[in-house]
C-alpha cells in the first residue's frame, strides 16, 4: 500500500517545481532515476483507487502497457535532463518535468477524469516549454495552446457525456455504439497530430530551444497514441486517417527548408504508421503500435538532439545555411546517421525490428493495398529523414561555418541513444519481452532484410538522381496551420474592431447618461435652479416647523 501511495509521474511533477531552486543542477537527472525505481517497484495489477462522489478514480493502474510507455518517458526524460544540463533557463526544464509527469501520469491513470486532469496540466507545461525558446515563440505557442485547448473541450464534452451515459468513468476499450465515445477520440487524435490539425507540430515544436524540442518531441503524442492503443484499438477507420498521416508528413518534410521543422513533420508521419497499426487492432498490430512508439521516442530525440546539437553550436537551423559540418562536428554527424538509419529501419537497428511489426500485420490481415503504401512510405521516409537531413546538414556545400562539437554532456546523451538504436536493433527480444502480448515474429530473416535493404539502396538512389530538384532555397512552406493563423487573424481582427466600435458606442452611451445627469443637477442646484434660489424668511420658519413637528411626532408615537 505505501509503494501504491509515490507515483512516478507525481513525484516528477513535485520534483519540477523544485527544480528553480536547485543550487546543482546536476543534481536534475537523478529525479528520473528515483521515479523509475519507484515505477518498477510497482507490480502489475497494482491499483491506487480515491471514492469521489459516485466515481472511482483510479490513480495508479499498472499492467505491461503502462509499464512499457513509462519505462520510456522516463528513459527519454534522463536523456534529455543531461542534454539540457548547459540551458540557463530553468523555467523550461521545470515546466518539462511537470510536462513529462503528467504525461506519465495520463499513461498510469484508470479513469477518464483522472486522465483529463493530467492531460491539460500536460498541455499547459508544455506551452511554457515552447514559450522558453525566445520571444518568437509566444504565438506559435499561443497557437499549440488554443489547438490543445480545444482538444481538451471535445474531451471533457465526451467525457460528461460517456459518464453520464454509462454511469462510469472507467478508461478501457471504448463502447463504439456510445456517441460521446467519438467525441473523446476527436480530443485523443488532436494530440496525435491527425488531419486537419496535423500542422500544429511543425507550427510549435522548432520554436522551443535547441533542447525543449527534444523534450517536445517524446510525449504529447505519444501520449496520445497510448491512449489509442488503450480505448480505441480496432477501430477500422483509423488506418484512413494514419495513411494520411504518413503521406502528409513525407510530402511536407520533402519540401521543408528548416532542419527542425524536417523532423518535426517527420513525427506526424511517424505516429501515422502507429495509428495505422491501431486501426488494424490485432495482436500484431498493437505490438507493432507499441514498439513503434517506444523505439521511435529514442531514435527521433536522437535525431533532435543532433540537430539541436548544430543550433546551439551555429545558431542556424535552415539547410540552405548548413553543410559540411561532418569535418567539425564528427560525432554529432555519426549519432544523427545512426538516428537516420534508425528511422529508415535500416536493419541492425531499433527501427526495422519495430516497424516491420505494423507491416507484418497488414500481410497478417491480407490488406494488399495498406501493405503497399506501407512500403512506399518507408520509401519515403528514408528519403526525408533517412538521406536529406544528414546530406543536407553534414555534407552538401561546406557552408564554412565555425563549429565544433557540442559540450560532453550533449555527447554523452547522444551517445546513449545511438547505442540504444543499434543494442535494440541487434538484440531484439528485449524489447518483444516487454510488449503487450507475446511476439511470436521473427524479424530477420533472409526475405525481409533483402527486401528492404534493396528498398532503402533504390530509394537512395532516387534521392541522389532527384538531388538538384530537392536542394532547398529560401522559401516559406505553406501548410495547413496558414489557415489557422490568416483566417484566425482575420477573425480576432473582426472581432477586435466590433468589440471597439461597440466599446466606443458603449461610452459614448455612458458620456451621455453623465451629461444629462449633470444637466439636470445643474438645473434644479444651479444659480436659477429651484433648490439654488433664495427663500422668503416666512417660508424658510414654516419649512423648519413642519420638520421639527416631524421629528417630534417620530419620537412620540416611534
Amino acid at each position: 500500500m505505501i509503494t501504491n501511495l509515490l507515483h512516478p509521474g507525481i513525484i516528477l511533477i513535485i520534483f519540477g517545481l523544485l527544480i528553480p531552486h536547485i543550487k546543482h543542477k546536476q543534481l536534475i537527472p537523478i529525479f528520473p532515476i528515483i521515479s523509475f525505481i519507484i515505477l518498477i517497484s510497482l507490480d502489475e495489477g497494482s491499483h491506487f483507487i480515491i471514492n469521489y462522489n459516485y466515481f472511482e478514480l483510479v490513480i495508479i493502474s499498472i499492467d505491461k502497457l503502462s509499464k512499457l510507455f513509462s519505462y520510456i518517458f522516463l528513459l527519454i526524460l534522463f536523456c534529455t535532463s543531461i542534454f539540457s544540463l548547459n540551458q540557463e533557463n530553468r523555467t523550461e526544464i521545470a515546466s518539462a518535468f511537470i510536462y513529462v509527469g503528467s504525461a506519465i501520469s495520463v499513461v498510469l491513470s484508470g479513469d477518464l477524469i483522472t486522465l483529463f486532469i493530467f492531460w491539460e496540466i500536460m498541455a499547459i507545461a508544455s506551452t511554457i516549454v515552447i514559450w522558453s525558446g525566445s520571444k518568437d515563440a509566444y504565438y506559435p505557442g499561443i497557437r499549440y495552446l488554443a489547438v490543445h485547448l480545444l482538444g481538451g473541450s471535445i474531451l471533457l464534452i465526451g467525457i460528461i457525456g460517456y459518464a453520464s451515459s454509462t454511469g462510469s468513468v472507467a478508461f478501457d476499450l471504448m463502447n463504439p455504439e456510445n456517441i460521446f465515445s467519438y467525441f473523446i477520440l476527436v480530443g485523443f487524435l488532436i494530440n496525435a497530430g491527425a488531419p486537419p490539425f496535423s500542422s500544429w507540430i511543425p507550427d510549435s515544436y522548432p520554436s522551443a530551444s535547441w533542447s525543449g524540442t527534444v523534450f517536445l518531441s517524446a510525449f504529447t503524442t505519444k501520449t496520445a497514441v497510448y491512449v489509442l492503443i488503450r480505448g480505441y484499438a480496432g477501430y477500422e477507420f483509423l488506418i484512413y486517417i494514419g495513411v494520411f498521416m504518413i503521406f502528409y508528413g513525407i510530402i511536407f518534410a520533402i519540401l521543408e527548408n528548416d532542419m527542425r521543422r524536417i523532423l518535426s513533420y517527420s513525427i506526424v508521419n511517424q505516429v501515422g504508421f502507429m495509428i495505422v497499426a491501431i486501426g488494424i487492432g490485432t495482436e500484431i498490430a498493437i505490438n507493432g503500435a507499441s514498439a513503434h512508439a517506444f523505439t521511435h521516442i529514442i531514435y527521433k530525440a536522437l535525431l533532435l538532439m543532433s540537430a539541436g546539437s548544430v543550433f546551439y553550436i551555429t545558431g542556424k537551423t535552415k539547410c540552405t545555411d548548413l553543410g559540411g559540418l561532418y569535418k567539425t562536428m564528427p560525432l554529432t554527424m555519426i549519432c544523427g546517421i545512426i538516428g537516420a538509419l534508425s528511422i529508415s529501419a535500416f536493419p541492425l537497428t531499433s527501427g526495422f525490428i519495430s516497424k516491420s511489426l505494423t507491416v507484418q500485420a497488414a500481410v497478417y490481415e491480407d490488406l494488399k493495398i495498406l501493405w503497399l503504401l506501407l512500403t512506399m512510405a518507408s520509401a519515403g521516409v528514408f528519403l526525408h529523414a533517412g538521406i536529406k537531413f544528414p546530406w543536407f546538414v553534414f555534407f552538401q556545400k561546406d557552408a564554412k561555418l565555425k563549429a565544433s562539437d557540442p559540450p560532453n554532456n550533449m555527447k554523452l546523451a547522444m551517445i546513449i541513444l545511438s547505442f540504444l538504436c543499434i543494442f535494440i536493433g541487434v538484440f531484439p527480444g528485449l524489447l518483444y519481452s516487454i510488449l503487450p502480448f507475446e511476439v511470436k515474429y521473427l524479424p530477420y530473416t533472409a526475405d525481409h532484410v533483402s527486401s528492404q535493404l534493396q528498398l532503402l539502396m533504390f530509394s537512395g538512389l532516387a534521392f541522389f538522381i532527384l538531388l538538384k530538384f530537392l536542394k532547398r532555397t529560401l522559401t516559406i512552406t505553406l501548410d495547413f496551420d496558414w489557415f489557422w493563423r490568416k483566417f484566425g487573424q482575420l477573425v480576432i481582427n473582426e472581432f477586435n474592431i466590433q468589440l471597439l466600435i461597440r466599446f466606443k458606442n458603449i461610452i459614448k452611451s455612458i458620456q451621455g447618461v453623465i451629461s444629462q445627469t449633470f444637466e439636470s443637477l445643474h438645473k434644479h442646484n444651479g444659480p436659477s435652479g429651484v433648490l439654488g434660489r433664495s427663500w422668503p424668511t416666512g417660508h424658510m420658519a414654516f419649512w423648519t416647523t413642519i420638520l421639527l413637528a416631524s421629528f417630534l411626532l417620530f419620537y412620540l408615537f416611534a
